[in-house]
């Protein structure tokens, strides 16, 4: 592993764990003051920050749109983070970005994006705007993954549409919300009163940097921002990705129990990493599953590429993980890992046809 991301890494501490129904959060930051958050020395903007400013315009490539590719324009001195996973709606469709991409000021790139509204393409208008959701955590796994091929088959950061359709199509059913133009935001304003209240159960600690998120006392996922600012002004967004699993999972798991029994309660599946699904996770055990999680992420295969912005495309594939990290200089401006299930593991899981088939 490139030694400036083994050092962030290794230097991320955890601080007090948060705990809401089946979903679990350890903040980290860079170093063992929990209150002091490091900086790469970049400065830059969030995505949001740059749009509401009126410093970065994403538009359509043309007229005629091109659904894997839109185009972004810094109008500003300051560099703008996109941060992969996050939507733009508006436009023709709503599209979320395919990895993380770093924008220097004044400066115009062709950004690499994937459809999350399947039934529409008009214009809704001429440019996009934050859509102030990021794709499901699940969904984002598994797109980190198709990602990880086309960088290999050279085909740059490109995600598997089918496949993003059809994980947008299984979150409209499990969560049990249709939508006309098939549309990832509709699931999350309409599921927003259920996930405002995971939203309003997590706090984000001054100076805290990123979060390890369990999920039934499972480590699921880990992202990590350079920037203590950026990652407060982002929180909200990750808090919700993560939570919409948690959610469906939670509910899934109580529907079975009181199929089974009145009133018995399962809190989900068992836990590998230390805890109890659905009753708070001590420190001690959040620590060790950290720790854990970080020396797996450490050990996994590395490839880097040339990013489509500045920096380089750090690809991440292990037998129990995928991940990513965008670097500037030798410096980690983001950095994200996703645990696999058993099935991907065992190299089982279906499909985007068959997933389709076993969801209608």
């Amino acid at each position: 592993m490139n030694i400036s991301i083994q050092k962030t890494l290794i230097g991320l501490k955890p601080g007090g764990v948060q705990t809401h129904r089946n979903m679990a959060i350890a903040p980290v930051s860079l170093g063992t003051n929990g209150k002091k958050g490091g900086n790469s020395g970049l400065d830059y903007l969030t995505m949001k920050e740059a749009l509401d400013g009126g410093f970065l315009a994403v538009t359509e490539v043309s007229e005629g749109g091109s659904v894997p590719n839109l185009k972004a324009a810094n109008k500003g001195d300051i560099a703008v983070l996109l941060l992969d996973g996050e939507e733009v709606a508006g436009a023709k469709q709503n599209r979320i970005l395919n990895t993380t991409i770093l924008i220097a000021g004044m400066s115009e790139v062709v950004i690499p994006v994937s459809c999350t509204e399947h039934g529409r393409w008009s214009y809704a208008s001429q440019a996009f705007f934050d859509s102030g959701i990021m794709m499901e955590a699940n969904a984002r796994r598994m797109k980190h993954r198709s990602v990880n091929v086309s960088y290999a088959g050279r085909m740059g950061p490109r995600a598997d549409q089918s496949e993003v359709w059809a994980n947008v199509a299984e979150l409209s059913a499990r969560a049990q919300v249709s939508s006309e133009t098939g549309s990832m935001r509709d699931i999350f304003e309409r599921r927003k009163e259920d996930l405002d209240d995971y939203l309003k159960a997590f706090t984000c600690e001054e100076g805290r940097q990123g979060l390890v998120v369990f999920v039934d006392g499972r480590v699921v996922g880990f992202d990590y921002l350079s920037s203590a600012k950026a990652f407060a002004g982002i929180f909200p967004k990750l808090v919700k990705s993560y939570a919409m699993e948690a959610m469906l999972m939670d509910q899934e798991a109580r529907r079975r129990a009181a199929h089974k029994s009145k009133g018995k309660v399962s809190g989900g599946e068992s836990n590998k990493d230390g805890g109890e699904p659905g009753r708070p996770m001590t420190q001690a055990a959040a620590q060790k599953a950290v720790d854990e999680f970080f020396a797996q992420a450490a050990g996994c295969d590395e490839k880097s590429y040339d990013s489509v912005g500045l920096g380089k495309d750090f690809r991440y594939t292990g037998p129990q993980m995928v991940g990513s990290t965008l670097a500037v200089d030798d410096a980690v401006i983001h950095m994200a890992f996703f645990r696999l299930t058993e099935a991907e593991k065992a190299g089982n899981m279906a499909g985007p046809s068959r997933r389709r088939m076993f969801i209608i």
